[in-house]
């Protein structure tokens, strides 16, 4: 990374960080979306059952695993003060801290999971396939939370092509091991939905190994000797990353749950109108990676100007971010509106699920916007370290907003599971607008000293 002068230069250079990350986002996200989407080419009810997985797993790995990308603010800013010795030290901590998350995570799913499924009423075949998905799952807890570590490392340098390299090769090794796990190819067991799981679990493996040896061969990794000499186990910079990294996780997990709160309220409507939601979950999540990836763009770069002492750069990049984002998002509404029936189709060819899809979309389009701009905002608030604040709003804005006013609509109004959608759409918008308040709250602070 590199200092800026005018605004054309940092929107270049936005963009030249940005669209790696895009590129690792989409090829990331693909490992869920071709679970759901061989699934779904499989049968309805292994479907559901990856869903109601996955609804669980996604917001409790997301949410632990976004502790770690504390790490990506901490080794920028030490970048930009030309602090290059401790950044060995951070990403060693952090990978240290990243096994003892997989395990507990690990062990949260392997006592817990069949205690937390026998609370919704689901068909027996529906719960078997969420059960033995999640397991499945965990397996590769372990790769899968060491190389989050990682890849904050590669990101914080400005080196975001490198993971979006590894991550690429990610979604091929996913479909291969779908293929042969879900419908029982070329003589493997033919496993349904728990065989996406599996499959996810050997590709976390696999990546893990590129990335390592990546880190540990080539420049400007290598100089670094982030596998050499390690370091003991630090309780003081597990404190930093934690008290950096936890506000950021309980954010993160604050907007994804509620997507899979709404998931397990929907269960009362049954598996076509699960099935359904999740269609439309899945493809508006695809296109979320867009501003995330905005998001995580804006971290490092403003994270880089805050270092380096130049509040007003890091002003610039903050809004830049949110204006491309925005810019974006229109084109990602329209997607999903006026492609609604062909993305349905993509997924199903049972003819319910297909036409309750299309309505789902319809609201899936709707909140775009919000997304656009409490992403990159976010992600500015991280580069400053601006996390305690952030998450308290996300939590207001999902949980006191988001989801009560949705179970009001789908509960006495005549939206019914539509008016969960009402809900999402509520919550987003109120996050979108205390997010922005509280940046310009920062901007202005920093700018005063």
């Amino acid at each position: 990374m590199y200092e800026t002068k005018t605004t054309q230069e940092k929107l270049k250079l936005l963009m030249k960080i940005v669209l790696p990350i895009l590129i690792t986002q989409v090829a990331m996200y693909m490992v869920t979306f071709f679970d759901i989407y061989m699934t779904a080419r499989y049968g309805t009810e292994d479907l559901a059952g990856v869903s109601i997985g996955s609804s669980f797993w996604v917001p409790v790995y997301i949410g632990l695993a976004g502790i770690l990308m504390s790490i990506t603010p901490i080794v920028a800013q030490l970048m930009g003060a030309k602090k290059k010795d401790g950044v060995k030290d951070a990403v060693q901590q952090g990978i240290y801290l990243a096994v003892i998350l997989a395990a507990i995570v690990f062990a949260f799913f392997f006592f817990g999971i069949d205690w937390l499924l026998g609370f919704m009423d689901l068909e027996p075949a529906v719960n078997d396939v969420a059960s033995r998905y999640i397991f499945a799952m965990s397996l590769g807890l372990v790769p899968l939370f060491a190389y989050n570590a990682l890849r904050s490392y590669i990101d914080a340098l400005g080196a975001t092509r490198v993971t979006m390299f590894i991550t690429l090769m990610s979604a091929p090794i996913n479909v291969f091991f779908n293929y042969l796990l879900i419908f029982g190819n070329f003589g493997f067991p033919e496993l349904g939905g728990p065989g996406a799981g599996m499959a996810s679990a050997i590709t976390y493996w696999l990546v893990l190994a590129i990335a390592a040896f990546i880190i540990h061969t080539n420049e400007p990794f290598k100089s670094f000797g982030i596998f050499r000499k390690w370091t003991r186990p630090s309780l003081s910079r597990w404190k930093e990353i934690t008290g950096i990294g936890v506000p950021i996780g309980i954010s993160i997990f604050a907007e994804t749950s509620i997507f899979s709160a709404v998931t397990f309220m929907m269960s009362v409507y049954g598996t076509i109108t699960i099935a359904a939601h999740q269609i439309a979950l899945n493809f508006a999540s695809l296109l979320y990676m867009l501003p995330l990836s905005i998001s995580m763009g804006a971290t490092i770069l403003v994270g880089f100007e805050v270092g380096a002492k130049r509040a007003s750069h890091a002003k610039q990049y903050s809004w830049l971010g949110v204006g491309a984002a925005v810019t974006l998002s229109v084109i990602s509404s329209g997607i999903l509106y006026f492609l609604r029936e062909p993305i349905a189709g993509l997924y199903s060819s049972d003819p319910a699920v297909i036409g309750l899809a299309v309505q789902f979309l319809i609201f899936a389009a709707l909140f775009q916007v919000s997304d656009a701009v409490q992403a990159p905002v976010q992600g500015a608030l991280r580069g400053y370290k601006d996390v305690n604040i952030t998450f308290i709003m996300a939590l207001i804005s999902y949980w006191v907003i988001g989801l009560p006013s949705g179970y009001l609509f789908a509960t006495f109004t005549d939206l019914g599971a539509f008016g969960y959608w009402v809900g999402l759409i509520a919550g987003l918008t109120a996050g979108a607008i205390t997010l922005s308040i509280r940046l310009l709250i920062i901007q202005k602070k920093l700018a005063s000293h």
